[in-house]
């Protein structure tokens, strides 16, 4: 499944998925969420994890084991395959390019088609309501840093994603993330869509100021170790990836050195939205 505003038969899309499938040798499948475009936007991100799961379960190739790559808000989607999908069949891998896993500060830019319109105006209402959320699917991941009470208690998505409320912490979330063979992040160094840009390292600013951005792993997420971040990476599977150019907006040459050798060795892979020198954790380098 594609990222927002995007769907699988794009002039990005497709040709990306193409890709994977040459570099990497094996069979993979794009999966839409409903019709694309119109519900990336509109359709509510637990309900887009529900349909892509109910999808997965139906698909009988996958059903020994498979990869999962995504793009941008396909990632948290990927990441409720992961974590929600009961009954759902294994994942090995999981590779994820700019995605928000912290969740942004701002909304991802439209444009002005008149999808665009709407979304413009759903914005300027109250993010945190419930009909907001009901209807804005990035409003499920919108993480304010100076409106945390109002994030923690009324966004749907981001926080039961990341097991934040401390009196609700799911067990089986954590028992699920865990069980990840690897976990590739591949933050784009010039990313104005996902705000800040290390989100796509679970890095996010503090609570309560837009402030300097404070890096994975001390943050209260990772130190907590809330679904399971912390356990993978002390156990080495964990590699955090910066690369250059824009969102999403990966060569083939780094495509071919950070996605492909972890796509390889299974039945199939799943595209989401959007050696030494393989296995590498980029230490990182979080300022802003």
């Amino acid at each position: 499944m594609p990222g927002i505003n995007d769907q699988c038969s794009s002039q990005k899309v497709q040709p990306f998925t193409d890709l994977l499938r040459n570099v990497s040798g094996v069979q993979g499948y794009c999966i839409e969420v409903g019709n694309g475009i119109w519900d990336s936007w509109f359709m509510p991100m637990e309900k887009q994890a529900k349909t892509v799961c109910d999808q997965v379960k139906q698909m009988s190739a996958l059903q020994n084991g498979y990869n999962l790559v995504g793009l941008s808000q396909g990632n948290l989607i990927a990441r409720g395959l992961i974590e929600f999908c009961d009954g759902g069949p294994p994942i090995k891998n999981f590779i994820s390019l700019g995605g928000p896993q912290a969740g942004v500060a701002s909304v991802p830019l439209c444009g002005s088609s008149n999808l665009c319109h709407i979304v413009d105006n759903l914005i300027k209402a109250d993010i945190y309501s419930d009909y907001i959320q009901a209807h804005l699917a990035p409003s499920g991941y919108l993480k304010i840093p100076d409106d945390i009470s109002n994030y923690l208690h009324s966004c749907k998505y981001l926080p039961r994603l990341n097991n934040e409320h401390p009196d609700e912490r799911n067990s089986t979330y954590k028992e699920r993330f865990t069980s990840l063979d690897n976990l590739v992040l591949i933050m784009f160094e010039n990313d104005t869509v996902i705000v800040p840009k290390e989100s796509s390292w679970f890095g996010f600013y503090p609570d309560g100021a837009f402030s300097q951005v404070v890096p994975p792993q001390q943050t209260k997420l990772y130190l907590e170790d809330w679904f399971g971040l912390r356990t993978l990476d002390e156990a080495g599977k964990v590699k955090f990836i910066s690369v250059q150019g824009g969102h999403i907006d990966i060569s083939k040459e780094d495509t071919e050195k950070y996605v492909a050798p972890y796509l390889k060795g299974y039945d199939a892979t799943v595209k989401k939205g959007n050696s030494a020198a393989h296995n590498r954790k980029v230490s990182p380098k979080l300022h802003r």
